[in-house]
């Protein structure tokens, strides 16, 4: 699994301690143990501390998930699939958005503000007493979407599309507009092999940001399988191009598409070569039509990528066949320069 990154960063929080000393010093321990870990990207490490925390903290009567949280990132970033997985469902499953609330007042003494737990906050802003005003709270922002796009990404990379497609569902159901969770739905749709979910996620991604070009280069994918929508899949995968003009993939497809079933169309040949000459004549010359028109996008193909082997054999052959045998040797020379380097 490639390394997330991920927004929220992990600062040094207050532990609150107030049973026995053998246990605050644990957790003055873990928590620095897991900090130190964590800045300096040792999250192996890291991750395990915060559970620590997490369970001292708890066991001194204070369930605060947020270094739940930290472990299950810090998982994530080490590429421990399975432990990550199973935080991330764990702090969904609990309601947890990471929302945490400061109170503030202002010292007018001092002019000095400062931080206080609620209810020395309550106590100071009931008093009626003038050493305190500006009385303010401030919520951090939820973390929850991220847990989705996390979970999500984690069990898709797992390739455990169906629990994928579950809890992006249930992301969704949540969060209907987020842009993240719609393009994984897209991906775990494809993954499971649910074509007809990925093409109307895809197509309703499109009607959103017509302008984005690997959606519309994977519906001219989807499309290209049927050949009653080749039409389609051609105008898809040029409207890819038109937004990403060295989109290699997407002048490959075209390429494939333009030439069609080729071996089945040179059995067709075959078999007619000797029972219907005029036939398989013109057979031949509607083969090399189609190699002419694939001339092309083979071209901007191995313009963008030429040093792709498959850009340089197909466009030799195509050269072959529409006798070009300049371009065909050009091409034959290139290709024996990327099979001595792949050697």
């Amino acid at each position: 699994m490639k390394k997330l990154i991920l927004g929220m960063a992990i600062v040094a929080s207050a532990l609150v301690f107030g049973q026995k000393e053998d246990v605050n010093a644990k957790l003055q321990v873990a928590n620095k143990a897991a900090m130190d870990a964590y800045s300096a990207k040792n999250y192996t490490a890291a991750a395990p501390k915060f559970l620590e925390v997490y369970n001292l903290l708890k066991t001194n009567g204070q369930d605060d998930k947020t270094y739940m949280y930290y472990a299950g990132l810090s998982y994530a970033l080490a590429n421990n699939s399975d432990e990550a997985i199973k935080i991330y469902t764990e702090l969904i499953n609990s309601g947890y958005t990471g929302v945490q609330t400061t109170y503030t007042a202002k010292e007018n003494k001092s002019g000095q503000v400062a931080t206080y737990d609620k209810s020395t906050w309550d106590l100071l802003k009931k008093s009626s007493s003038k050493d305190y005003s500006d009385f303010k709270t401030e919520q951090t922002k939820s973390v929850e979407p991220d847990l989705y796009e996390t979970l999500s990404t984690l069990l898709l990379n797992a390739k455990k599309n169906d629990e994928a497609v579950a809890i992006i569902e249930k992301g969704l159901a949540k969060y209907p507009n987020n842009a993240k969770l719609k393009e994984f739905q897209g991906t775990a749709y494809y993954q499971s092999g649910n074509n007809d979910k990925f093409l109307a996620n895809l197509k309703e991604q499109l009607a959103k940001n017509p302008n984005d070009a690997t959606n519309w280069y994977n519906l001219g994918v989807l499309q290209s399988k049927d050949p009653a929508t080749t039409a389609d899949a051609e105008a898809s995968f040029k409207k890819a191009i038109e937004l990403k003009p060295d989109f290699s993939n997407a002048y490959q497809n075209l390429v494939l598409i333009t030439i069609g079933d080729d071996s089945k169309a040179v059995e067709e040949i075959n078999a007619l070569r000797k029972s219907k000459p005029d036939d398989a004549t013109k057979l031949i010359e509607a083969r090399k039509a189609r190699f002419e028109k694939a001339i092309p996008s083979a071209e901007k193909w191995y313009q963008a990528t030429p040093n792709d082997l498959n850009a340089v054999s197909t466009l030799k052959d195509i050269y072959n066949i529409t006798k070009n045998q300049a371009k065909a040797a050009e091409m034959k020379a290139k290709e024996a320069e990327l099979n001595a380097k792949a050697k």
